[in-house]
């Protein structure tokens, strides 16, 4: 499939999706203990978003990686800031 291959790889959509859920994991802990007042609850909130999340961004993620929209030519780039 042609969607996985963009200019990112896919360790670094890996570690991005990883990063990104424990940031959100531990918000919705946060929240579900908030609203339940109950640690196990709000434990078994997160944990369960955990495992579906990860794999929803990192498709997302592999997604955008080949959408040219908004993306500047890395080439282009570097020689505009490049000192001489």
């Amino acid at each position: 499939m042609n969607w996985f291959w963009g200019s990112e790889g896919h360790h670094r959509s890996i570690a991005k999706a990883i990063s990104w859920r424990a940031t959100g994991s531990v918000d919705t802990f946060i929240i579900s203990y908030i609203l339940t007042g109950h640690l196990k609850i709000a434990g078994s909130i997160a944990a369960t978003e955990i495992m579906t999340k990860v794999a929803l961004y990192y498709f997302h993620e592999r997604i955008w990686a080949i959408i040219p929209w908004g993306r500047r030519d890395r080439q282009a780039a570097l020689a505009r800031y490049t000192p001489r």
